[in-house]
């Protein structure tokens, strides 16, 4: 027996998916149900935007053939042990021990073929055994990284400004090299005082070392700035470094001349002779005052420009009665610079000044896992300052490869200019499911979440420059 029926049962295409129009309320009280399921779920699907990114830039090859592995022999292998820690701080955790929150993570067991990540201890013995060398081995790695990342995002910079600064990480324990010193948050305490230098124009770390808590010598300075060369893009012709009082002396100053490079270095240590006659304001509704020139501190060996910058001291209301200032060198506040740049003194000093955004490029590091202070050694500690700062411009890249797609479209708005914990939230912390498809394994994303498609043109972006890589490599 046949019915006829009276309309059409076939399912529309729109049925398949979420429609509000058909979508049945959820009510979820105290009583609800529960259950698991099998699939493996990650808060970090972002994970694989940074695989495709390493892939981009080829970070296993050069991994292999700049590293210098430690004594210790691991089952995973050198690659997978430092790749697991720079993950470990990529993803906002900076303590070996915070293994044990993502042991079983399924994006991360996924990366590196294992059910289970190994434990904490194997990540902290692999730690003991690192030191100077691979320290040093990871700078080459990421110099590598960063002549590349330049060549693909079209980064042509031909003049850069090199900003170097130090900073304290305050030390609670026995550590080694750990000196009392200047410790402006923490007074009379021990610390470390590394030395980090940025590049201005891409706000990544060129440059660093960790060293004991003591105050940065002329002679010290003078090695950093021999280095830079070693790490600098080959289209970088002209360098200008910007560093504080600290990096003053005579050593500093040679090294800048002898590699080519111009120089602003603020001044604490000697007073220059200014003429009173030649003090200026660019702008007569300013209140500062500039002025330069020439002069030959004790000890050096040739003359250098000093320009300067003089301020009115604004005198307290408990003062306003009292006698005025008897000598005017009294009445003003001076900042006073030594630098070979020409031009006028306040365009100098105009541009020493954008040199303040280190700190918070410091203050970020800091942050992202700089602080953390693994192990009682000094080598041992050495080398998870590096890592640290190799996560640190990854992150970097990352978020320079996403401008680029983003183009006009402003697919994900501020995370440029924005710090690296809030780019964290709109490109990392994205839920995602591992499951078998087409015997095949594949990652899924919720068509619920309003990232999920710009994320998947993300990496249609990054996939279109891996087949560009490999094509040129077959050429």
């Amino acid at each position: 027996m046949v019915k006829k029926q009276k309309k059409d049962s076939r399912k529309s295409l729109d049925s398949k998916r979420f429609n509000a129009s058909c979508g049945r309320a959820r009510k979820i009280n105290a009583s609800t149900a529960v259950a698991t399921c099998r699939e493996q779920l990650s808060p970090f699907g972002g994970l694989l935007g940074l695989l495709k990114l390493l892939d981009i830039f080829d970070f296993k090859n050069n991994f292999e053939e700049f590293y210098v592995a430690p004594q210790r022999e691991t089952k995973l292998g050198d690659y997978s042990m430092v790749l697991g820690i720079v993950l470990l701080m990529f993803i906002g955790f900076n303590r070996i021990w915070h293994f044990v929150y993502i042991r079983l993570e399924s994006m991360l067991c996924g990366i590196f073929g294992v059910r289970e990540l190994p434990a904490v201890s194997t990540y902290w013995r692999y730690l003991d055994s690192m030191g100077i060398n691979q320290a040093h081995s990871i700078l080459r790695i990421m110099s590598r990284l960063r002549e590349q990342a330049w060549k693909i995002c079209g980064i042509k910079h031909s003049r850069i400004a090199i900003d170097i600064d130090t900073t304290v990480e305050t030390i609670y324990g026995g550590q080694q090299g750990g000196r009392i010193g200047h410790n402006p948050r923490n007074r009379g305490k021990k610390g470390y005082r590394p030395v980090l230098c940025f590049i201005e124009q891409t706000r990544e770390y060129l440059y660093g070392k960790l060293r004991k808590g003591e105050t940065v010598s002329g002679e010290e300075t003078a090695k950093v700035i021999h280095t830079f060369k070693d790490h600098l893009p080959s289209c970088v012709q002209k360098v200008l470094l910007r560093a504080d009082a600290e990096f003053m002396s005579w050593a500093s100053v040679e090294a800048a001349l002898d590699e080519g490079y111009d120089f602003i270095f603020a001044n604490k240590q000697c007073e220059p002779p200014f003429d009173p006659k030649n003090w200026y304001r660019p702008l007569q509704r300013e209140e500062a005052q500039f002025n330069s020139c020439l002069y030959k501190p004790f000890g050096w060996k040739q003359v250098c420009r000093f320009v300067a910058m003089r301020i009115p001291k604004k005198p307290k209301e408990d003062e306003k009665l009292t006698q005025s200032e008897l000598f005017e060198e009294d009445q003003y506040t001076y900042r006073i610079f030594c630098t070979n740049l020409n031009g006028n003194a306040h365009e100098v000093i105009d541009t020493y000044d954008k040199r303040a955004d280190a700190e918070n490029l410091i203050g970020e590091a800091k942050q992202e896992g700089l602080d953390a202070i693994p192990s009682g050694k000094f080598k041992n500690n050495y080398a998870f300052f590096q890592i640290a700062m190799l996560a640190y411009n990854l992150w970097r890249y990352f978020k320079i490869m996403v401008n680029l797609c983003d183009g006009q479209e402003r697919m994900f708005t501020g995370i440029k200019d924005n710090k690296i914990r809030i780019a964290r939230l709109k490109l990392l912390m994205i839920a995602a499911k591992v499951v078998m498809s087409g015997n095949r394994n594949m990652v899924k994303y919720s068509i619920h979440d309003a990232r999920t498609p710009l994320l998947l043109k993300l990496y249609a972006f990054f996939d279109r420059l891996r087949f560009e890589k490999c094509k040129e490599c077959k050429a």
